[in-house]
């Protein structure tokens, strides 16, 4: 009996060391951060979501994305998340104070989204339209992303079509690449990567053109279309098919700005257009709000690093940054 005190204590000074060390302790240190701004009050970042993107992150959650899709891009040193075009930079704290819950995820079935809303084509006019009213031209290329909003390839979002290139790596949490982003196993897009013999480095990946026939890549239109039929953007996606976020209607007098712009199989009867509902469109806003290109002043590896050979890249260990 003298000894159970003892054990009792010691039982209890082990918990309670523990939970001071893993909650109270970090929630000190960075449970209470408030968004930066520049000495002038008008570069704040991050800033609060609509409540279409918050109901979109409810999309993303309740359609598994997260399961297949992380948000958090590890520094150089910890894993090859930057060099994969994945970000600019590592994600920090601040990035996550406006969001409830925050889907960092643990699993990559498909590609890294904390940077999904960046790739978007600079001419998107906001994260809650469709973009069906402007596509590209059908059967005309559309040239790659810029280098700001480069992504590394993903076999879960790769063209159909892509030129003799091999998927890459990486195949996408509520409703983004894959299930929401995560196809909407993440509705999040993937591109197709191209083949180690294709590349000349893996700090420059090419970009493979668009396919013919479907919106500019990461557009809003263009994650309609992959979370209704991820394989007709990339044949050897895991992706599951979201068509339950859409509908089939007939077309009374003109066809829907909205309307999925949709290919071969996929597309809808004469006279009937696919478009999707307000849940659809709430996932694909959250997608394009997801953007961590905001440099912060506590992530020294935040901006662009010059280009510069592999042999006189700097390496992970020092710090350094793989070209952009």
């Amino acid at each position: 009996m003298k000894g159970l005190a003892p054990l009792f204590l010691g039982i209890f000074g082990t918990f309670a060391f523990s939970w001071v060390g893993l909650t109270v302790i970090p929630n000190w240190q960075i449970g209470h951060l408030n968004p930066q701004s520049d000495e002038e009050g008008t570069d704040i970042y991050p800033m609060p979501q609509s409540g279409m993107v918050q109901w979109g992150a409810r999309v993303y959650a309740a359609n598994g994305c997260v399961y297949c899709h992380s948000e958090q891009v590890r520094a150089d040193y910890a894993g090859a998340d930057i060099e994969r075009k994945w970000g600019d930079r590592r994600s920090a704290p601040r990035d996550y104070i406006f969001e409830r819950p925050v889907f960092l995820g643990k699993v990559r079935m498909g590609q890294d989204l904390a940077n999904i809303g960046a790739r978007a084509p600079k001419e998107e006019e906001s994260p809650s339209s469709t973009g069906g009213a402007s596509p590209a031209p059908q059967g005309a290329a559309v040239s790659s992303p810029p280098p700001s909003a480069a992504v590394s390839p993903s076999p879960a979002s790769s063209p159909a079509k892509a030129p003799a290139t091999s998927p890459g790596a990486i195949v996408s949490k509520p409703p983004s690449s894959a299930a929401p982003a995560a196809a909407l196993k993440s509705p999040a897009p993937a591109t197709a990567a191209a083949s180690p013999a294709a590349s000349p480095s893996p700090s420059a990946p090419p970009w493979p053109e668009q396919t013919a026939g479907l919106p500019p890549m990461y557009s809003a239109a263009w994650h309609h279309v992959h979370l209704y039929s991820p394989r007709s953007i990339n044949l050897d996606s895991n992706m599951p098919s979201y068509r339950f976020l859409y509908q089939a209607r007939r077309i009374s007098d003109a066809r829907s700005s909205d309307a999925l712009q949709l290919t071969g199989s996929d597309a809808p009867p004469e006279g009937w257009e696919i478009v999707p509902t307000y849940d659809a469109k709430c996932l694909v806003a959250y997608m394009m709000a997801l953007n961590q290109s905001h440099p912060l002043k506590e992530v020294r590896s935040a901006g662009p690093a010059p280009v510069a050979s592999p042999a006189a890249s700097p390496s992970p260990a020092t710090g350094g940054q793989p070209p952009k």
